[in-house]
């Protein structure tokens, strides 16, 4: 067998392992020791080394654990029951304000999380047995969960670009800009397919008790400014401070953290019992991803090494497409993945793969990290891997079945097909908030 052709059975191999289900991390690490002695010797060891070095040195990266603190955090001070019940009440007049009150709280607790299934979990336990009480469609209240909770993938400060960034070379304070505009956008869509749904098929999503109507306005507001404001002020500050440049998203995350340590003590919440398990989930989410990086560095240097990435960009080159066919392509190849994998997976091994062959096709890797933000949100709602869908059914009442909750989560996919062909035709919609900040 040729070098090249190694490398495509090193990939082959890989994908079949993890299909297996052995750790993605550590199979990384194991494949690439494995063909990389075969390829570079001793080597190697050098490789390893020096990658391991890297990623610990690496500045872009240490935003992950700041963020994933802040998350962490805010998820534990029962900040989430106040914010739902409280927009719930601002939004009492508007058609099926259930589900746009647990939109508007998912979009608002995932940026300030980015953990799809602590939003999704909390969600669940929080607002889906009201809409149900209510009379709610079973349905649309689980999608409305399932897409809400899905949404800090892509909102900033999204832990997901940050990957991305590290794993592209792209600026992460343009690709916040870019995705600030886009992530709103499809918030947005959620909430009108909701609204236009419940105008039309009003016996889906019935109105609020005259009881809720009635709270005076002052009542609305006092609410409102103890349970949303300082969220929304804290989550603003840490990205104000990113877009507008005063801090580096590593010493902003730093603030943000910060921040929600005083948010927990100013609510009440701030146990020491709650602390040590943020910082446990903190370290075991962190350690992983550095794992990731490590693995996935050195398992696309022997891969690249062998020549695998010049064998797949010189066949994908042979087959002549066209720009949109290479997206289309591309993104239904991620699409897939979304399965199997995490998001996490496919953005350090997988998307590498195809950073390359952007130059080529005249696409901005900008444009191309957003869309895969946006894809990745499918891959949590469709079948048969729809992982926010499984958290939803490990928490809902017994009468929520799966096959409810997949075919709630659809049509929310095709408000983020909707969003992706908007994004493709209007490229402005992610590109003109960095070049109006940064420039081009």
């Amino acid at each position: 067998m040729t070098d090249p052709q190694i490398a495509l059975l090193m990939l082959g191999m890989f994908i079949f392992v993890i299909l297996l289900g052995f750790p993605v991390a550590f199979t990384l690490v194991g494949m690439s020791v494995f063909f990389g002695f075969y390829a570079m010797g001793d080597r190697l060891l050098n490789l390893l080394v020096q990658n391991t070095y890297d990623i610990m040195a690496n500045d872009v990266l240490v935003a992950i654990p700041l963020f994933l603190f802040m998350g962490y955090v805010v998820e534990r001070a029962d900040i989430l029951e106040r914010l739902f019940a409280s927009i719930e009440l601002a939004a009492r007049r508007i058609p099926a304000s259930m589900a746009v009150a647990a939109l508007v709280t998912c979009a608002l607790f995932a940026t300030a999380t980015g953990i799809v299934g602590a939003v999704v979990t909390l969600m669940g336990l929080l607002a889906l047995p009201p809409m149900l009480k209510a009379g709610y469609d079973r349905r649309v209240a689980s999608g409305v969960i399932c897409a809400g909770g899905t949404l800090g993938i892509l909102i900033p400060p999204s832990v997901m670009l940050i990957v991305y960034a590290a794993a592209s070379g792209i600026s992460v304070v343009r690709l916040y800009a870019g995705a600030f505009i886009p992530g709103f956008l499809l918030a947005g869509l959620y909430v009108l397919y909701v609204i236009v749904r419940a105008i039309l098929q009003p016996e889906i999503a019935p109105r609020m008790t005259a009881e809720k109507l009635a709270v005076p306005v002052a009542e609305v507001v006092r609410r409102l400014a103890v349970s949303a404001v300082p969220l929304i002020v804290l989550i603003l500050a840490v990205l104000g401070a990113i877009l507008f440049g005063l801090a580096t998203p590593s010493e902003a995350a730093a603030v943000g953290a910060l921040g929600a340590l005083l948010l927990a003590a100013v609510y009440r919440a701030l146990t020491w019992d709650r602390l040590r398990e943020a910082v446990f989930l903190t370290a075991r989410t962190s350690a992983m991803v550095c794992y990731l990086f490590i693995g996935s560095w050195t398992f696309s240097s022997v891969f690249s090494y062998l020549g695998g990435d010049k064998l797949i960009e010189e066949w994908v080159l042979s087959l002549d497409l066209s720009p949109v066919t290479f997206l289309i392509v591309a993104q239904l190849i991620i699409f897939l993945l979304g399965w199997p994998l995490e998001w996490t997976e496919i953005i350090i091994i997988f998307v590498p793969i195809f950073l390359p062959l952007l130059p080529h096709f005249n696409i901005d890797p900008m444009i191309f990290g957003i869309l895969v933000a946006l894809n990745l949100q499918t891959s949590f709602m469709t079948p048969p891997m729809a992982m926010s869908a499984y958290y939803l059914k490990g928490i809902a009442p017994p009468e929520v079945q799966l096959m409810d909750i997949f075919r709630g989560s659809l049509p929310f996919v095709g408000m983020v097909i909707v969003c992706m062909t908007l994004l493709y035709l209007f490229p402005q919609l992610a590109l003109w908030l960095p070049e109006a900040m940064y420039g081009r």
